[in-house]
Parts: structure tokens; sequence; C-alpha cells
């Protein structure tokens, strides 16, 4: 019997190696090579495949075509009925797609799926294949949810080999996977869930998807870190990565595009979880403004960018004198280095110092922002808190702060403008590159240079 071939599988950067070694060679990182089985060879001969009669994921026979020679069928995405998930899509699910959704335990993954999968299933033919609940169990929750189930078709398979002749049989046009990590592969010997098993199962179920031109969506565990469960190497061959983020004791949701090849990355989507499933949020801006009538210190309104549209957060600040030991710095739903460094630049361009002050920072809502225009907002939210005098409640602020003081002009800063001025606000704060040449009716825009000359306009709009 020949001996089963293994190899090492970098799970950071699915780097391959001959043998164990605790860094990996190609990325650096420690402790991450895990133990790979190399599949058995099939019987299938060379450059067939399994699911076609050639080779590769197209299911073309190998040939070179010129690009302008190429036929391009029209825009033939299917709208699941929910909006916000359209949108995080890029306009629905493209046929021969790949879709991988992950998300923490109870966040409501199979929830939404089973939803859209039930209404979708009134239009065009579904398939929902589930490795971890069994049929009466995902009947219940249809039940409790109140479901259409008249049209959607159900399995219980863990074999993906299985899945292949389901569908080639069903012949439906979007399946899902529930979950990518209880599936495996016939001729991997390893357990499901493996580096091995969810590499090779992902690996077939895109090339079924790209022959068939079924759009696949798999569901997909996360680890304790908040990382997708699995090889590195899953999120490459996927086309569509997304990720189902919830707060803790929040009953809102939010779906983000991390990988999208047929749409915006990092569109951001919004759903609250009830007790009739999951429901869209259609204006996010109105859940993550809910302030009290009076405004406290420390309290200040930006408008982010998510994808392709404006949404407005509150950024909360608490400045507090260090009570022993060295001054914190902790920013939830921020950078924490970034706070940190705009603190010392508000310190040397402005005269603040924070050395014997705590500064704690928040986004309310449990989103997170990553771009840098919420850094004006950051740093007048902490002044507001610094000074303890409250900011008017139709303020808003935004602005990137470079470590010479200057502030650098957003993008899209006419749409936040007017996004501000659609939601109540009658005062912004801006760059002033981003100060419109109009006056736009109902609100009084102030465009600064600089981080002192911000914190002037700030003192005199505000009577500080």
């Amino acid at each position: 019997m020949a001996k089963t071939k293994t190899a090492y599988v970098c799970d950071a950067c699915g780097a391959d190696h001959t043998k164990w070694q605790g860094q990996c060679s190609v990325c650096g990182d420690w402790n991450t090579l895990k133990q790979f089985v190399v599949p058995k060879s099939s019987n299938v001969p060379v450059g067939q495949s399994i699911l076609g009669s050639t080779d590769g994921y197209s299911g073309n026979a190998p040939s070179v075509e010129n690009l302008a020679d190429i036929r391009m069928e029209g825009d033939s995405r299917t709208l699941t009925g929910y909006s916000e998930l359209d949108r995080v899509l890029g306009g629905g699910l493209v046929p021969g797609s790949v879709v991988l959704i992950g998300g923490d335990p109870g966040a409501g993954k199979s929830t939404l799926l089973l939803q859209v999968t039930t209404q979708l299933s009134k239009q065009v033919s579904c398939l929902y294949v589930s490795g971890e609940e069994s049929l009466q169990q995902i009947a219940q929750r249809a039940s409790r949810l109140n479901l259409p189930v008249g049209d959607l078709r159900l399995a219980t398979l863990t074999y993906v080999e299985q899945i292949a002749e389901l569908v080639q049989k069903e012949k439906p046009n979007v399946v899902v996977v529930d979950s990518i990590q209880v599936m495996q592969v016939g001729n991997v010997d390893s357990v499901p869930g493996s580096v091995s098993q969810v590499r090779e199962s992902a690996a077939f179920l895109t090339k079924l998807a790209k022959q068939t031109g079924t759009a696949v969506v798999l569901v997909g565990h996360v680890t304790k870190e908040g990382n997708l469960a699995g090889p590195k190497v899953l999120e490459h061959m996927i086309d569509c990565f997304l990720m189902l983020d919830s707060a803790a004791g929040s009953r809102f949701r939010t779906l983000r595009s991390l990988k999208n090849r047929f749409g915006a990355v990092n569109e951001l989507g919004v759903f609250a979880m009830t007790e009739q499933g999951m429901r869209e949020v259609k204006n996010p801006s109105a859940i993550f403004l809910e302030r009290p009538d009076k405004t406290n210190p420390g309290s200040v309104v930006t408008v982010v960018w998510e994808g392709t549209r404006p949404i407005l957060v509150e950024i909360q600040a608490l400045v507090d004198q260090v009570h022993g030991g060295y001054p914190k710095r902790v920013a939830v739903g921020l950078d924490s280095s970034r706070l940190s460094m705009h603190l010392a630049v508000m310190h040397r361009h402005c005269g603040l110092s924070f050395s014997d002050q705590d500064v704690f920072a928040n986004v309310a809502g449990g989103v997170r922002v990553s771009e840098t225009a919420a850094d004006l907002a950051l740093l007048t939210s902490v002044y507001s808190s610094f000074r303890n005098k409250p900011l008017s409640k139709d303020l808003i602020v935004l602005g990137e702060i470079g470590l010479t003081g200057e502030i650098r002009p957003v993008p899209n800063g006419q749409e936040r403008i007017n996004e501000a001025q659609k939601h109540g606000f009658t005062k912004a704060i801006v760059p002033r590159s981003n100060r419109p040449k109009n006056p736009i009716q109902g609100i009084e825009v102030h465009g600064v240079g600089s981080l002192s000359e911000a914190l002037e306009v700030v003192k005199t709009v505000e009577k500080l």
C-alpha cells in the first residue's frame, strides 16, 4: 500500500511546506502550519474533470481567445428580495459565483439565508443543503418565522460529491451550503473541519459553481479571534466574502463585504434581529443617531462613507484624570493607535496636553469606523469632554488630520454634507477643500485648514 502523502499549510497565507516548522517562511507567522493530507489519485483520466469533460474552473476545453471575441451576457443578477443584502452583494447574486458568509455563533447567518431562499424560491429554483441541522429543525425554524415553505428544496448532506450529483439532478439556480466546515471530500483522509477538508471542499464547490452556472452560498464559522475558520486560501478561492457582525447585547447586525469581485468592497448593510427573524434597516443613520434630547460633553456626529452610501454615526469621548499609573488610551470601534497619534498632534499644534488624562473613545451603535474622515470628529469630541462643554445636536464634523496639524479633504464631501442636511443638521465643520462652492440651503458650512483653526471655529460656533 502506498504511503499517504502529507504537506503542511499555513493558516495565515496558505503557503505549502514539505515539513512542519514553527514559523512560516513566507508570511513569517508562528505556529500557523497545519497538516494537510494530499488527496489520493482518482480514477478520472488526467485532464478530465470530476464534474465535466475537461479540467479547470470554467469547464471549457483549454484554448486561447481574443478578449474582443468573448461574448458578454447581459446583467443577469438575481435579486434576493432584501435590498440591504443586494447592496452588499453589488446588485444581487451573480450566476456561477461563490459567496461566503461568515460570522459569530448566533449572529443570524442561517436565519438570514433561510429567509432569503424561501423568498427567492418563488422566482427561481433554490436548494438548501444543511450539514448541521436536520430537516425537521429547519422546518421548525421556518414555521417559527412564518416563512413561505412551499417551493424551497432541502437536503442534509456532508459529502460534496453527493451535493454535485444533487445539483446536476435538480439544476437549481441558487445553492446554500451550511456550513463549509462540516463538508468533506471522499478521497481526503482527514476529519471534517481540518485544513485539508475545508480547502478541498471549497475548491470542489467552486468548480461546481463555475461549470454549472449555479450561484453557491457558503456559510463559514469564525474562530475565537474573530477570523474565518480554515485556511486563508479559502478567502482567495471564493468571489465574495461577507462578514455578519453582532455587537454584544445589541439586536442590530451589520453585514459588510470584505471581498467582492462583482461590486464595491467595504459595503455595509444593516439588519435587526427580531422575533420574526432578520429585518432590514432601511435608514441606518437613524439607529446610530438615537441621542438624548440633552447632549452631554464629548459627543459629536460625523458622516462616514460605507461602500456607496453615507452613514451618520455618533462618536463619543471621555477625558478623565489619571488615577494612578500611566494614562490610558482606549478606543472602541476606532483605531487606538490613531487616537494616540492625534492626541500628540493636538498637544504639539494646539498646546493641549493629555499626559495626566485618561482618554476613552467609542462609536455608538457598535459600528466600526476605519476611514480617516472621522479624525476631526474624534478630536472635537475629545476637546468637548476635556472642556466639559457639550456641543449642539445640529453640528456635524468631518475631516482627516495630518501629523503637521493640517485638515485634509475627504472623498465625497458634498454628498456627506447633503446627507447631514437631510437629517436636520444646520452647522458643519469640514475641510476647506470640501466646502461647497454654492451655499446649501438649511446648513451653515465652515471650512477649516488646520486643527487649531477647527478648534477656534468650534469655540465660536458653539460659544465654548
